[in-house]
């Protein structure tokens, strides 16, 4: 019984993602743990690898450890002042010995979503001994499609709760074919117990120790549920939520909203500041007086931030989902008109 539910949950990732073998999703605790095995696992060698300037620290931080531990060496491809890539800057940073390129789908600061399908393409087109593409979906999965078949995505990293809908501490790694990593864990798989090594199939080889069976199952079931609502609705709301929040941002004196400014070239993820106020003091205003709970600082991605032009300081970052209302949007941003006048007085 067990295992059927665990098997169930696998099946509805990879149909979820386009995968035709659902041995090749590995549950992880987060999407931070199946980047580390990503990027760990694959670079244990060495190489060069490309990546970006709008990075998570769950991609920054194993690179830079890779650099100092082994002869990984990487590029980093700077992005514009909206968090913006395109393919041309990314192809041109590929050398000969280019084992690996990493992208955000979309950024967990400005939400500016980036040219994975057009990159991956090409990368295929450079053909035997290409480089391979792993995707940080963390904020995109559940909101855009992805499919990675179609678009020849080599590895790719999701949480479960965030777009998903799923519970905490959980999260996947899609492995494609013809990709080999080493486990960050090894030891009790359930299968070839007989054996002092680590097993060679999928996904046992990477998912030694007792799996997280709730989560794993409540996973499955809000893959389930998002699939039958249909990217297409989530999507269209959130776009509606968000050109009601950058309207409303957009003419408040004093207020700085960055990334793309358009819900065509990014998620409803939005960062902005307030002259002259430390973003934690914007954040516990409008806890304190509207209930309203924002996210403040650097949001684990200093590179972002540097990107954009808001560092050392941060953001305020407001990330409405598929649940909230106008009337949601509305009484924040009269927070924040409650904020200025506050100031004012």
């Amino acid at each position: 019984m067990v295992e059927r539910v665990v098997f169930e949950a696998r099946e509805a990732v990879a149909g979820f993602i386009g995968a035709t073998d659902s041995s090749r999703i590995v549950f992880t605790c987060s999407a931070t743990a199946a980047l580390n095995l990503a990027i760990s696992g694959f670079l244990c060698e060495g190489g060069h690898v490309v990546t970006t300037s709008m990075d998570h620290n769950s991609v920054a931080r194993p690179l830079a450890r890779m650099e100092d531990v082994s002869s990984v060496r990487v590029t980093r491809v700077q992005a514009d002042r909206d968090g913006c890539l395109t393919p041309d800057a990314v192809m041109g940073s590929i050398r000969p010995d280019t084992t690996l390129v990493i992208l955000t789908h979309a950024s967990n600061v400005t939400g500016t979503i980036q040219p994975v399908q057009e990159i991956s393409q090409r990368l295929i087109a450079l053909g035997e001994g290409r480089p391979r593409i792993l995707v940080d979906a963390a904020q995109s999965l559940g909101v855009l499609p992805v499919d990675v078949t179609a678009s020849g995505i080599d590895l790719l990293a999701a949480p479960g709760h965030k777009a998903l809908y799923g519970p905490s501490g959980t999260g996947f790694l899609y492995i494609g074919e013809g990709v080999d990593l080493v486990p960050l864990l090894e030891g009790g798989t359930g299968g070839q117990s007989d054996s002092r090594r680590q097993p060679d199939l999928l996904p046992e080889r990477y998912e030694s120790g007792t799996p997280n069976i709730p989560g794993i199952a409540a996973l499955g079931e809000a893959v389930g549920f998002i699939s039958g609502m249909g990217l297409d609705q989530i999507r269209e709301h959130e776009n509606g939520l968000l050109d009601i929040l950058l309207e409303g941002l957009s003419g408040l004196p004093g207020v700085s909203v960055y990334g793309p400014g358009d819900s065509r070239k990014q998620l409803c993820v939005v960062s902005f500041s307030v002259e002259d106020m430390d973003p934690a003091e914007v954040g516990s205003f409008l806890e304190d007086t509207a209930g309203i709970r924002v996210r403040v600082g650097l949001h684990c991605s200093p590179f972002s931030h540097r990107t954009i032009g808001t560092y050392p300081e941060g953001t305020v970052r407001v990330s409405p989902g598929f649940y909230n209302t106008e009337e949601d949007i509305h009484r924040f941003v009269g927070g924040v008109r409650d904020l200025l006048a506050m100031r004012r007085r």
